[in-house]
């Protein structure tokens, strides 16, 4: 099976993170921060250690503001509905995100009455700043955008954007479940004060795995209550962090696993990472756009984009197309709206079901790429008879 669906989750992953889940299952698969046993201790130990690797990789300076959660989506929604938001607050977010933050922030609307604008983006990414900061009022609290698109591959510049909010005093949250092992991301050169992303896509760990990054003192009610190992005593939640946002046993198997991809990214190093990536993408986009009724969304060949491409054959349902892919090709890739409505909108796809999306990781190979675009030409020719 050639898997181009690494936008959705990173396959395979490295060894070292298979091993490093059977271990802690076999060896020590305690309770961490349950106990004050040797095995317990043990688990404890690792956390933390993922906890101080995180917080170094991602430049945020207090490891004890990592949060631990199960995917990027509970981590965003602990970053958003933990916001001590009220009627008549305003958050500003773009066309791009993800139903994990659209629908968040659209629940907030209808419960507590705050204002969202949308922010469109153009294909290539690029904000309009002037806009930007025109749509920015007294009663703006948050500015929340996603790294990169799952959709079309599209970066956003979260670094102009961080210094904008800094400059405007606004909390500045950025979901990075596509580029966190992708490319270098600094909480505190850029200026970000929530940092979420799943564990279980470019960082190369397994599913189940997430963090929410709590930069600058943010103050988040927990979203989850109960069980945190420590002050059991208190009727109310631990008041400092992490405990006071991870309620229930970790999943210490996943975290470890998590640990072991991060250190094979730093080993790969983010340059070679993106470089081979960047490298995929270019032979795909040269191959796809010779294929006479197929049609690219977002950025052009010559720009910065992550690894993910999605298009249609004119005529073709993209469904149809992703289930010939499967069953007479192989090829596992993802077709549909992708969680990614407004998105779709944007680039106007929603009205034909969305798109086809193949997206790539570190193990992909140019061989398969040429594969993949040699199926699409076929596909194609054989609808033409």
């Amino acid at each position: 099976m050639i898997y181009f669906d690494q936008a959705a989750s990173s396959f395979p992953k490295p060894k070292e993170v298979a091993e490093a889940v059977a271990e802690a299952i076999n060896e020590y698969g305690a309770n961490p921060g349950r106990g004050g046993h040797t095995l317990a201790n043990k688990a404890a130990a690792k956390i933390y250690d993922t906890r101080v690797k995180l917080a170094n990789f991602f430049g945020l300076h207090n490891p004890r503001h990592v949060i631990f959660t199960q995917n990027a989506t509970a981590a965003l929604n602990q970053g958003i509905l933990g916001l001590s938001l009220e009627s008549g607050d305003h958050i500003i977010t773009t066309s791009y995100e993800h139903n994990s933050v659209r629908r968040p922030l659209e629940y907030l609307k209808r419960v507590k009455g705050i204002e969202i604008t949308y922010i469109e983006p153009t294909s290539n990414g690029e904000i309009n700043f002037e806009q930007l900061e025109y749509s920015i009022k007294p009663t703006t609290k948050l500015l929340i955008v996603t790294h990169g698109s799952n959709l079309t591959g599209a970066i956003i510049p979260i670094e102009k954007l961080g210094a904008i909010a800094k400059k405007k005093n606004l909390i500045f949250m950025v979901d990075a479940s596509q580029t966190a092992g992708i490319l270098p991301i600094n909480m505190t050169e850029m200026g970000i004060d929530l940092l979420a992303f799943a564990g279980h896509k470019g960082l190369m760990g397994p599913q189940g795995t997430g963090a929410l990054l709590v930069n600058n003192n943010i103050e988040l009610k927990p979203i989850v209550t109960g069980g945190t190992g420590r002050q059991s005593e208190q009727i109310e939640q631990p008041s400092e962090l992490p405990e006071r946002l991870e309620s229930g046993t970790l999943n210490t198997p996943g975290i470890v696993g998590l640990l072991e991809g991060l250190k094979f990214i730093e080993k790969t190093g983010l340059d070679q990472i993106f470089k081979h990536e960047q490298t995929l993408t270019e032979v795909c986009l040269t191959g796809l756009n010779k294929i006479e009724g197929v049609r690219i969304y977002g950025p052009d060949i010559a720009s910065n984009r992550l690894a993910v491409i999605s298009f249609n054959i004119e005529g073709i349902d993209s469904q149809e197309v992703a289930m010939i892919l499967d069953q007479h090709y192989q090829i596992a890739v993802r077709a549909g709206l992708h969680c990614s409505p407004l998105a779709h909108q944007s680039i106007g796809t929603v009205e034909i079901g969305g798109t086809l999306r193949a997206s790539f990781g570190i193990y992909n190979t140019l061989e398969e790429v040429e594969k993949f675009v040699q199926a699409i030409e076929e596909i194609r020719a054989g609808y033409l008879i």
